[in-house]
Order: C-alpha cells, then sequence, then structure tokens
C-alpha cells in the first residue's frame, strides 16, 4: 500500500540569494515537502516506528533552512532532500518546492519557486 506524506506551506526564515542584502536580512521560505512511503506495515501495526514521522521531517527542514546558507534555491532543495532520505529510510521518494516570497524583483509577483524531486538509489 503506497502512500504520500504532505507537509505545507512550512515557513521558515533564512539567509540564502545570490544578493548581498538577502545574505545580511534575510527573508521568509515557504517549503512544501511530499514523501512517497509504502504504508503497507504501518496500516497494519498503526505503529509510528513503522512509518516516517513528519515532526522529524519538519525538524530537518527547519535546521536546513534555518541553519545552512546558500546563494540557490536548487542548492537548498538538493540539502533538503538529502537530509530527508538520510534520516528517514522508509522514504522512496521526496518531492519539494521552496517558494521565496521577497524575492528581489522589479516587479511585482506572488513569489519565485523551485520544484524538483529526488529518489532513493
Amino acid at each position: 500500500m503506497n502512500g504520500r506524506i504532505h507537509l505545507k506551506t512550512m515557513t521558515f526564515y533564512g539567509y540564502h540569494g545570490h544578493l548581498a542584502e538577502e545574505n545580511a536580512l534575510g527573508q521568509r521560505f515557504l517549503i512544501d515537502v511530499a514523501l512517497s512511503v509504502d504504508f503497507t506495515e504501518a496500516a497494519r501495526t498503526d505503529d509510528l516506528r513503522t512509518t516516517v514521522d513528519y515532526v522529524k521531517v519538519f525538524e530537518i527542514c527547519r535546521e536546513v533552512v534555518e541553519r545552512q546558507r546558500v546563494k540557490l534555491l536548487e542548492t537548498l532543495a538538493r540539502h533538503l532532500m538529502d537530509r530527508i532520505l538520510e534520516s528517514c529510510p522508509r522514504v522512496n521518494k521526496v518531492e519539494i518546492t521552496i517558494k521565496k516570497p521577497s524575492a528581489p524583483m522589479p516587479g511585482v509577483l506572488d513569489y519565485v519557486a523551485v520544484e524538483t524531486s529526488l529518489t532513493r538509489a
């Protein structure tokens, strides 16, 4: 029984970006994560140890976004996906969207985003 666990619109404050002011002032980042997981054992046993603890995934995302500094959203996404797959062996695939609502742009927009995925080798 395969399924997906979603964490939607996790909001963290970080210092990521190519421009000096992004690194000095920081900004909000909105993160969506979808985890592909085999739910067979969890559905049968009703035991958290047989699935993915999404509180742990939330804390991984918080730590990476708030403590690391990178220039590109693509790099941030890769760091997040690597840490999730490393820490959560039951996850088969991670899909992630990172939204940057305060991107320094010469016009008005809701956000800039990257969306990517990584499957366990």
